[in-house]
């Protein structure tokens, strides 16, 4: 597993860490032994960054994380939480010192830290980045110890470029695959200018980058990938990466004839992602320890030749850009 520089943190990461929504909830039924072999697996593999959230099963992630930390002593990863979604409703004036301050001592409980790493503002309303006072207010909570860095997770390029403008923020969290290029262009230029770490997030584009998916492939009622296919729960953006489930299929079938040898469609759209340097690190998901094992094998995979990437990027270019390059 190689490393990479965490933005102006200090820190260094595995390049393949550990996604843990799934873990938490909204991707079907998910044990909690399961959960909890998955993320040993992660760890075994030299996986050192794990991503979660204080929503994921109402903290259930954040349990399950300090669970697999308690059984494996000794040092503990890069763990990034997030916060804001807990808002009934998203209101700029939601993201208050008492509430900032409530989320950030609940996490803290729950992940039985002294100390959270890394605390991302969660994908907020795009007024938010106008509002410089709620960062400060974050720059306090760093000055009363309670997290050591912040960042945001995003889900458009716009608030990504916007949110690098504050000193505080070390970190962006975006969605990027072969199915969401945009990034790619200006953000990814500027991030590395402002040495600002990018989390990717999404990196199989909820699956369907797998090859695993057919048209009558049935999801559980509890999976966002069934309730949110339109948008219905949540911005429509992070369930396959917006673009709309047969327009995904049809493109994976024109990239499956460019994954070679016994390499599975999945790591394959894993080292994609790491081909772009201003990656700091790629969060694929697992609901097991087999698949936690996977996608940390990808990080072995040699570089992907020149040709290849134009080829995917026609794929991206010809089926998948108009659906979600503005948009996103």
């Amino acid at each position: 597993m190689q490393s990479r520089k965490f933005g102006r943190t200090g820190r260094s990461v595995s390049e393949i860490g550990f996604g843990s929504w799934a873990i938490g909830a909204a991707w079907g039924e998910v044990n909690d032994d399961d959960a909890v072999a998955a993320l040993h697996a992660a760890l075994d593999a030299g996986v050192t960054f794990v991503d979660t959230a204080d929503v994921y099963g109402d903290g259930r992630s954040e349990k399950l994380i300090a669970r697999v930390m308690k059984e494996r002593g000794g040092e503990r990863p890069f763990i990034a939480t997030k916060a804001g979604k807990r808002l009934p409703s998203q209101r700029v004036e939601g993201f208050s010192q008492e509430n900032l301050t409530d989320w950030i001592d609940r996490s803290l409980k729950y992940l039985e830290a002294d100390t959270l790493d890394l605390v991302q503002l969660h994908c907020p309303l795009t007024d938010l980045y106008y509002h410089p006072e709620v960062f400060e207010r974050l720059d306090r909570l760093v000055e009363q110890g309670k997290i050591r860095n912040y960042g945001v997770s995003v889900e458009r390029v716009e608030e990504a470029l916007k949110a690098m403008q504050y000193p505080g923020v070390v970190s962006v969290q975006i969605i990027f695959n072969a199915f969401r290029q945009r990034p790619a262009e200006l953000f990814f230029e500027q991030a590395k200018k402002n040495d600002v770490a990018i989390i990717a997030r999404v990196p199989l584009a909820s699956g369907l980058l797998s090859g695993k998916f057919k048209a009558d492939t049935k999801f559980e009622t509890t999976d966002h990938r069934l309730f949110n296919r339109s948008g219905e729960a949540f911005d429509v953006g992070e369930t396959f990466s917006g673009v709309p489930y047969e327009v995904g299929l049809a493109a994976v079938e024109r990239i499956r004839p460019l994954v070679s040898g016994d390499t599975t469609m999945a790591k394959f759209a894993l080292r994609w992602i790491l081909m772009f340097d201003a990656v700091s690190v790629v969060i694929p998901g697992a609901r097991n320890a087999t698949q936690a094992r996977s996608n940390a094998e990808a990080a072995d995979l040699p570089p992907l030749s020149d040709e290849l990437m134009s080829k995917i990027r026609d794929v991206y270019d010809q089926d998948i850009k108009p659906h979600v390059h503005q948009r996103w």
